[in-house]
C-alpha cells in the first residue's frame, strides 16, 4: 500500500514511539490522526507535522475506553475521508509498581486493557470501515517483553504483549476474507526521549551494561515495512538494537 493519500490512526501518539510512527506515516503522504489522552502532547505532535508540510488532527481518546475508540474511528471516517491504516501503538504501564500480585485487579486489569483489549478492540472498530474501503493495513506494537519465557518484573504487561503478538498472527486470514491485513513489530529498548534521559542518568557502569537501544528509524521503518508489503498477513518482526530485523517463522496450524 502506498501511503501518499491514505488517511491513518496512531494511538498513543503523543510522544515517543507513536509520535514517531505518526511523523514517518505523514511524511509519507498519509493524514493522521494522533489519538491521545495527553492533548498538549498531541497538539505538539500535530504542529511538527505541519510545520514539516504533513497534515493531522488531534484526537482525544483513551485506549482504554470503548466509546472513545469508536468515536476516534468515527472521526477518522467522518472527517478525514476513511481508514486505511491503523498503527496500534498506545501502551506501556509496566515500568511502576506496583505489580502482579501485589498490584489490584483493577491495577493489573488496566494495564491488560491498555496493552492487548484496546488494541483488539480498534483493531475490531478498524474492520468495517477498512473492508469496505476495499482494504487496510493495520500494525500492533508490542514488546520483547512478551517474547520467551524469562520472569519479568511486571507480569501483566509481559502476558499482554505476548498476547497482541499471539492476536496478530491468528488473524492472518483477514487478509483474504476481508482485505484487512494485521501485522506486528516487537522492539526491544527504543531510543525515545526517555530512554535518552535513562541512559544520561545512569552510572557509567549502568551504560555499559544496558542493552543497544533501538534507533526510532528503525522501529518507523518496519512499520513503514509492513504496510506496504501487500503479502505480509499476521507476520511478526522483531527488532533490537544493533541487530537486523528477525521476521519470526510463519507456522502451520497445530493438527487437531
Amino acid at each position: 500500500m502506498e501511503l501518499e493519500g491514505r488517511v491513518a490512526i496512531v494511538t498513543g501518539g503523543a510522544v515517543g514511539t507513536g509520535r514517531a510512527i505518526a511523523e514517518r506515516l505523514a511524511a509519507e503522504g498519509a493524514v493522521v490522526a494522533i489519538a491521545d489522552v495527553d492533548d498538549a502532547g498531541a497538539g505538539e505532535t500535530v504542529g511538527r507535522i505541519a510545520n514539516a508540510g504533513g497534515r493531522a488532527e488531534r484526537v482525544h481518546a483513551d485506549a482504554r475506553a470503548a466509546g472513545d475508540l469508536a468515536d476516534l474511528v468515527a472521526f477518522a471516517v467522518r472527517n478525514l475521508g476513511g481508514l486505511d491504516v491503523l498503527v496500534n501503538n498506545a501502551g506501556g504501564g509496566g515500568h511502576v509498581p506496583p505489580h502482579f500480585p501485589d498490584a489490584s485487579p483493577a491495577e493489573w486489569g488496566a494495564t491488560l486493557d491498555l496493552n492487548l483489549r484496546g488494541a483488539m478492540l480498534a483493531t475490531q472498530l478498524a474492520l468495517e470501515p477498512m473492508a469496505a474501503a476495499g482494504g487496510g493495513a493495520i500494525v500492533n506494537v508490542a514488546s520483547t517483553a512478551g517474547l520467551g519465557l524469562a520472569p519479568y518484573a511486571c507480569p501483566e504487561y509481559a502476558a499482554a504483549k505476548a498476547g497482541l503478538i499471539r492476536f496478530t498472527s491468528t488473524l492472518a486470514g483477514l487478509r483474504e476474507r476481508m482485505g484487512v491485513r494485521v501485522n506486528c513489530v516487537v522492539p526491544d529498548w527504543v531510543l525515545t526521549e526517555r530512554a535518552e534521559a535513562d541512559l544520561a542518568a545512569m552510572a557509567p557502569a549502568g551504560r555499559a551494561a544496558a542493552p543497544e537501544p533501538l534507533p526510532l528509524a528503525a522501529l518507523t521503518d518496519a512499520v513503514v515495512a509492513f504496510v506496504a508489503d501487500e503479502d505480509a498477513a499476521g507476520r511478526v518482526v522483531v527488532l533490537r538494537g544493533g541487530a537486523p530485523p528477525r521476521l519470526l517463522p510463519a507456522e502451520e496450524p497445530d493438527a487437531p
